[in-house]
């Protein structure tokens, strides 16, 4: 039996300690904040309640693996409720799309709004797609990468690898396959959901289409917060300790140079024969190790986009609005121009969340979430301890004062001129910078997936899970294999299969 100390409460952190200590091991998990569920946050005010993080379950294969390697069946725990239709789709010339989750709907759906055979390029899109995951789920989204990784999956299935082409853009691919520029559009937002951009995220992305269209759209009622919950209680009840409101200052080692505990900031030393950092990699490996390889390892990354939420407490009700609204504006390329150069995009696309739920709103009103993709936090005086490992970073200091309510009221106005005008109906809002999300996640600057999947090889660039200090695991989305909730999940099954049984 191992010694196992897991800093940060996040998914991915919970995830490894239900899965490690139901091996048997002794588990303690430090958490700074006093919650857990890292960017699964919540917010409530006034008989309104808000999730502040993902709003979309996808993959619940995933999480029910999970529950029944430790101990149940996730249902036991956890309701969930698939969304038909998974989003709604605004684009600027007017057209609207409904993405059913049958595909013959959705299919018919793009016939009859964009016409030209849309539905035929989208089903033969999905079929690439499908490829694409089918060789990506084994040899890596489920499995360690070492050094090497790129090459040795390259040799082992030349077929797969054709599938994947390596080297070409998800641009590149959308227009392939996808005549109409709307649909193209539509798939250009699959790169967002690691925080990157479509003309330079690989085409290997397109296995997120197929996750989601083959697997559907999940909500959680009472929101997805609940999720966190269930995986904290089923770490607890394999024996795990949650202590929350305690942080951790540095990762110990011997002399040697083996981890042997970590110091927290009242001074205590935990002792750890392993020590799992659910933690951003930039900040572990700026502030909590010194180790040069990983340091290496985060400075070829390119950080994801961040975002900037608006949480808005609506009176009155919207007509035929879905759980999910995605409004496109006319030049999206404008907007990933903007966010990567470190500016506010004037015209962005806009996500809404809007679940019909009584846990997030009263019978009179509705709470929205809205998110835009934003540039990184970089304060003109920061501590640039962290920020060192992450070379080339441009972002906004969203400190400033005026910036986050001047750009909340462009939103709002923008959502006005795109039909969607709530703003004789608002009580209050909120708003949620990349500057928050650093201060609450630990995330450097606030970039929500670590480092971005620009790039044909970003996805082997991202530190390893098995860190090169013995002893030292990484999780959650800043690691391998990526961003998202059912990834960092099976990071922690990853992380789990390297430590071993007690």
């Amino acid at each position: 039996m191992a010694r196992v100390v897991v800093i940060g409460a996040g998914v991915g952190g919970l995830a490894a300690a239900a899965r490690l200590a139901a091996a048997g091991h002794d588990v303690t998990v430090c958490e700074q904040s006093s919650r857990i569920g890292g960017k699964l946050g919540w917010y409530e005010r006034d008989g309104y309640g808000f999730d502040t993080g993902p709003s979309l379950l996808t993959m619940p294969g995933v999480f029910e693996d999970l529950f029944a390697a430790t101990g149940g069946p996730l249902r036991a725990e956890l309701d969930l409720r698939r969304l038909d239709p998974i989003a709604s789709y605004r684009f600027a010339d007017g057209t609207t799309l409904a993405a059913h989750a049958d595909d013959d709907a959705f299919a018919a759906e793009l016939d009859e709004r964009l016409g030209g055979g849309a539905g035929g390029d989208w089903r033969r899109l999905a079929a690439r797609a499908a490829r694409v995951f089918d060789a990506a789920e084994g040899p890596f989204l489920s499995s360690p990468v070492r050094a090497g990784g790129l090459a040795r999956l390259a040799w082992a299935s030349p077929g797969d690898v054709a599938a994947v082409a390596p080297g070409r853009s998800l641009r590149g691919l959308g227009r392939s396959y996808l005549r109409d520029p709307r649909l193209r559009m539509l798939l250009d937002r699959y790169a967002t959901y690691s925080g990157s951009d479509p003309r330079r995220a690989p085409a290997a992305l397109v296995s997120v289409v197929h996750a989601e269209r083959r697997f559907g759209g999940w909500y959680v009622p009472g929101g997805l917060r609940r999720l966190g919950e269930a995986i904290a209680r089923r770490a607890e009840d394999r024996g795990a300790r949650i202590l929350l409101d305690t942080r951790v200052l540095r990762v110990t080692r011997t002399p040697g140079g083996r981890v042997d505990g970590v110091r927290l900031a009242d001074g205590i030393l935990l002792p750890a024969d392993v020590v799992v950092a659910n933690i951003d990699a930039a900040a572990l490996y700026g502030r909590l190790v010194d180790d040069r390889a990983g340091r290496r390892h985060v400075r070829r990354a390119t950080p994801s986009m961040s975002g900037f939420v608006l949480l808005l407490a609506l009176s009155g009700s919207t007509p035929a609005l879905g759980h999910h609204t995605v409004t496109f504006p006319a030049d999206y390329d404008g907007e990933f121009d903007a966010v990567f150069a470190g500016r506010l995009a004037d015209d962005p696309a806009v996500y809404i969340a809007a679940p019909a739920d009584p846990a997030c709103a009263p019978p009179d009103g509705e709470a929205w979430f809205v998110l835009v993709n934003a540039a990184a936090h970089v304060p003109h005086t920061a501590d640039a301890a962290p920020r060192t490992q992450r070379r080339g970073v441009r972002g906004l200091d969203w400190d400033q004062p005026g910036l986050a309510d001047g750009y909340a009221r462009r939103i709002l106005d923008l959502l006005a001129a795109r039909g969607l005008d709530v703003r004789s109906r608002l009580r209050w809002y909120e708003t949620i910078t990349p500057a928050d999300l650093e201060r609450r996640t630990g995330a450097v600057g606030g970039s929500i997936y670590g480092g971005s999947s620009n790039g044909a090889r970003a996805a082997f660039l991202r530190p390893p899970n098995a860190a090169r200090v013995p002893g030292l695991f990484l999780v959650g989305g800043s690691t391998h294999p990526g961003g998202g909730l059912p990834l960092v999940v099976l990071s922690a099954g990853i992380v789990a299969g390297l430590v071993g049984p007690a």
